[in-house]
């Protein structure tokens, strides 16, 4: 069983910057294509960014030109830099597959706000 361990998020100003990690335990991280989701409370967990094994990066409207996603096999790691953060309510980010088919981790929550 594979275990997804986010973290990097906290409180920022309005325009600031955060890089989130994911960690995953397990060999199978490098061959697994990537996202980063955002969950606000009582609303739908959504894609905000996801990373082929390849590396080849695809971002939602809200993110392009913001958000950067990468990934470290050697650390079975997958970032996200996330730049020109606008105000908006507190979310949980988390990490999983391109499918969604590991077990989520805690999330890492993220807020903007001055």
């Amino acid at each position: 069983q594979v275990q997804l361990l986010e973290s990097g998020g906290g409180l920022v100003q309005p325009g600031g910057s955060l890089t989130l990690s994911c960690a995953a335990s397990g060999s199978i991280f490098s061959i697994r294509a990537m996202g980063w989701y955002r969950q606000v409370p009582g609303k739908q967990r959504e894609v905000m960014a996801t990373i082929t094994s390849g590396r080849r990066p695809n971002y939602a409207d809200s993110g392009k030109g913001r958000f950067t996603i990468s990934r470290d096999n050697a650390k079975n790691t997958v970032y996200l830099q996330m730049n020109s953060l606008k105000p908006e309510a507190p979310a949980v980010y988390y990490c999983n597959t391109l499918r969604r088919d590991w077990g989520w981790g805690q999330g890492t929550q993220v807020t903007v706000s001055s």
